[in-house]
């Protein structure tokens, strides 16, 4: 593999694989496709071959490990999950545009876990989670975020004391402190774009796929 091609990784969790176009439209667009694992299977059944293989491999089949012994990175610790492994991977690997499908589904502890570790990948990659119903971006100051007007939009505080100010929004918020993760939640843009002023944080924005082309 060429660690210097900078494309897109798509990394796929082992959760309900994805159904909706907007998912499978990354992942057939893929530059690189790295599987927790436990996904490998479902990757292959769908008709693409991974590029990569990562976890601590107590969720692939023997066949699999024969078939892809050459691309497969094992690690055996057990203080974070498949998915971190694999975003591990990809930035050790050089990659800088990681998206990843597949990590939401079936377990709800598993769901919420996979959406807030969005925050500990924030840094040197731009990374966000696509499901078959939105996706899941994460931001570490303020931003403006591109959208399509009657798009649904949620905000998630991540962090102790953070100040939120929306513009662009139908409800619009001014320093508005939130306390709990549902009080940013059930917006809707009305534009093509809406700003987020944040002091603290970071944050987690949800956008629907309102009327969202496959990319």
């Amino acid at each position: 593999m060429d660690n210097s091609n900078k494309k897109r990784v798509v990394v796929v969790a082992d959760g309900s694989f994805p159904v909706h176009a907007v998912p499978l439209g990354f992942l057939a667009e893929a530059g690189v496709i790295v599987c927790c694992d436990g996904s490998t299977r479902k990757v292959v059944a769908a008709g693409y071959i991974p590029d990569a293989i990562v976890g601590d491999l107590d969720s692939l089949p023997v066949e699999m490990r024969e078939r892809f012994a050459d691309r497969i990175y094992e690690e055996k610790e057990q203080e974070t999950n498949d998915l971190t492994k694999a975003v591990r991977w990809c930035r050790r690997s050089g990659y800088t545009e990681i998206v990843i499908i597949g990590a939401t589904g079936m377990r709800e502890d598993h769901t919420i876990g996979n959406i807030s570790l969005l925050i500990e990948y924030l840094g040197d990659v731009k990374v966000k989670m696509v499901t078959d119903y939105g996706i899941f971006v994460p931001y570490s100051k303020s931003c403006r975020v591109d959208c399509v007007a009657g798009q649904q939009v949620s905000i998630f505080s991540m962090g102790e004391g953070t100040a939120i100010t929306l513009d662009g929004l139908k409800y619009p918020l001014k320093n508005r402190v939130l306390k709990n993760w549902w009080e940013a939640t059930l917006n809707e843009a009305v534009a093509e774009s809406f700003r987020v002023n944040f002091s603290g944080g970071p944050i987690i924005v949800y956008l629907n796929h309102h009327n969202v082309p496959a990319h």
